[in-house]
């Protein structure tokens, strides 16, 4: 592992952003010249030694157990995915495969099913870059009603979710607090990089976002680490104005690398007749 591993980079960015105030350390007054944490201060908190850390953040060192990445952990105060995803980039460290290029995905007949079964709730099922495989009626209406519907059918054309957060206009004006969609879009990709250090076409979109979005390469910088899994969005769509939703991501079996997603409005609510004026404004109801 070299100086740029992810591993290391990661304990560098979260070192920087804590400072002494944040976990209990005294400053005596001084000037500090580095951003956040020494990496003495950090080791001493962790009860490891500074020389062992810095080889640590350095990537000279590969056997962290989990013992001393956990202490690592509770010392940068880092949440319950920010703890599993540094215990995921250091196995990765341990485990480099050459990039590849994974074979199309496709979704079985029986999840298809599933989707147009599912008429009153808005869903799609994402692939392992967040490329979406499929939609139902009403989650393309949602969502992506400025795209073909039958968009998704063909790996050429698929729409990827992160990709029309930062890079579609409509979807950017779809969700009224924008950089909270940003970055959990952001958080949950780190998830899938590190899970996937080898997948070439993952860390192609990673670059291409970085390429032509500012916000996204600063929210990549900062190492946001989050897995979607329920979310509460407020949002404008362009027929039936304003509602809130709840997104909830599911892992697919036997192919956890794919995700059922759900958008659903508290019952009797004003959100719930929004999405019920959808079906009836684009022409189809149930089993649709």
């Amino acid at each position: 592992m070299n100086r740029g591993s992810p591993l290391g980079e990661f304990l560098r960015v979260r070192r920087a952003q804590l400072s002494p105030d944040d976990v209990g350390l005294p400053r005596y007054g001084e000037r500090r010249r580095v951003p956040g944490l020494r990496r003495e201060e950090l080791a001493m908190l962790a009860g490891v030694s500074a020389g062992y850390y810095t080889r640590l953040e350095q990537g000279q060192s590969l056997n962290a157990s989990s013992e001393v990445l956990d202490a690592i952990a509770t010392a940068m105060r880092l949440t319950a995915p920010e703890r599993d995803h540094l215990h995921v980039l250091s196995t990765a460290a341990t485990h480099r495969r050459p990039a590849a290029t994974p074979p199309d995905e496709d979704v079985s007949a029986d999840l298809r099913t599933l989707l147009a079964a599912m008429s009153d709730v808005p869903a799609l099922v994402l692939g392992r870059r967040n490329d979406v495989l499929a939609w139902n009626r009403a989650g393309h209406a949602l969502l992506a009603g400025h795209l073909a519907f039958a968009s998704p059918d063909a790996p050429d054309t698929r729409p990827n979710m992160s990709r029309l957060v930062f890079l579609d206009a409509h979807t950017r004006d779809l969700y009224r607090d924008w950089p909270a969609k940003a970055r959990a879009v952001v958080g949950n990709l780190r998830v899938m990089t590190a899970h996937r250090p080898d997948d070439a076409c993952l860390a192609a979109l990673v670059g291409e976002l970085a390429i032509h979005s500012p916000e996204f390469a600063r929210l990549w910088a900062e190492h946001t680490v989050g897995p979607c899994q329920r979310d509460v969005y407020d949002v404008t769509h362009p027929v039936v104005g304003n509602l809130t939703i709840t997104q909830q991501t599911f892992p697919v079996p036997p192919r956890m690398h794919h995700s059922l997603v759900t958008v659903t409005a508290e019952p009797g609510s004003p959100s719930a007749a929004a999405l019920t004026m959808l079906r009836q404004a684009r022409g189809f109801g149930r089993g649709q």
